[in-house]
């Protein structure tokens, strides 16, 4: 097992999944690090770290990239802009990425969590997924999803997922920590 003092979420802080792996961050005294940028009003900010206009570009992608990534459109460029470019920092940030959401049929995930899922793969990093619908881990492998166990056993790792958490989303998450570093505070 890790040395927890050693590890380190990376988050964007927003309600939901993201808010729920930063509560078991802080039961479990693991770092983290909350990233933000101006306007942005994220539900949690313990180790808040705010992306200057110059951050914010280092994750800019091309919309006509991000919507053939993700076979999908977007009509509020703007705003899908700024989240996209955070997602960057997100995923950029943790080795191994975990998100909460639902796998769809052509194998990318709804909404914005999508995005943090194809930079993982695009960035070869190792991601597993709760998929709430079919209520179970699946990690990608060779291309395609598989249903596991997944383990955080890497000292960075990014926590994402849908604002709409379900009681099973927040049950697995806390498994994964069990799994991953035992009980809270070791108890």
């Amino acid at each position: 097992m890790t040395d927890i003092s050693k590890i380190t979420l990376y988050s964007g802080g927003l309600k939901g999944a993201e808010a729920e792996f930063g509560k078991l961050a802080e039961a479990w005294n693991i770092n983290e690090v909350t990233f933000s940028y101006e306007g942005h009003l994220p539900e949690r900010s313990r180790g808040m770290r705010i992306l200057t206009q110059e951050d914010m570009k280092k994750g800019d992608v091309s919309m006509e990239i991000i919507s053939q990534r993700m076979k999908r459109t977007y009509s509020r460029l703007e705003k899908i802009r700024k989240v996209i470019q955070s997602i960057f920092h997100i995923v950029n940030g943790g080795y191994q990425v975990f998100a909460v959401g639902w796998i769809q049929e052509d194998n990318t995930v709804k909404g914005g969590t999508g995005w943090g899922v194809e930079l993982a793969k695009l960035f070869n990093r190792p991601l597993s997924i709760y998929d709430q619908e079919r209520k179970g881990w699946f990690s990608w492998q060779e291309n395609k999803w598989v249903p596991d166990t997944p383990v955080i056993t890497s000292e960075t790792f990014a926590g994402t997922g849908t604002r709409n958490l379900s009681d099973d989303g927040r049950k697995a998450l806390m498994d994964l920590f069990i799994r991953s570093f035992g009980p809270a505070g070791g108890k």
